[in-house]
């Protein structure tokens, strides 16, 4: 390379010092826009058709048990029980727990059957901030039953910022 008084900075793979410094404006430029992370109150009526149909929510049947609040969103514990004897004739055939502030809305679904004994399902999820989370059952008549609970969450998970 020949000193013609300017000093040049290569890198690996010939990148030159004003590329990474163009690379650097790009990111904080691409960092500054504002990206949408949670879902809308829309967005998981949106969800709730897509799974159940327009068919009525009825409140009531559902026992969901959550921690008031959680120090981290990353793994909330989650235990539902729903009302059924689980029978050929009266069962619970799915459940799906919903939030209204996470990037996805549905969070999760557990199909059931009458073989399954009892209609009850415990997991963890995440949570991206404080919100109510909803739970819908569908019975094999094809009738839904809904419960919420709300639970604060002082460190949020699921944020793509």
């Amino acid at each position: 390379m020949a000193d013609d008084g300017e000093s040049y900075w290569v890198g690996p793979v010939g990148t030159t010092r004003r590329g990474v410094l163009l690379g650097g404006v790009g990111c904080l430029f691409v960092s500054l826009v504002p990206i949408r992370s949670f879902a809308a109150p829309a967005d998981m009526r949106a969800a709730i058709a897509e799974a159940f149909g327009d068919r009525p929510l009825r409140p009531g049947g559902i026992s969901l048990t959550m921690p008031p609040l959680a120090e981290n969103g990353n793994s909330v514990p989650l235990a539902i029980d729903v009302d059924s004897p689980m029978t050929q004739a009266d069962h619970v055939r799915r459940i799906a727990v919903f939030s209204p502030l996470n990037p996805l809305p549905n969070i999760v679904q557990f199909e059931l059957g009458p073989r399954a004994g009892k209609a009850s399902v415990s997991t963890r999820v995440r949570l991206s901030r404080t919100q109510d989370v909803l739970v819908v059952a569908e019975l094999s008549d094809g009738t839904l039953r809904s419960a919420s609970a709300g639970i604060m969450v002082t460190v949020g998970a699921c944020i793509i910022e």
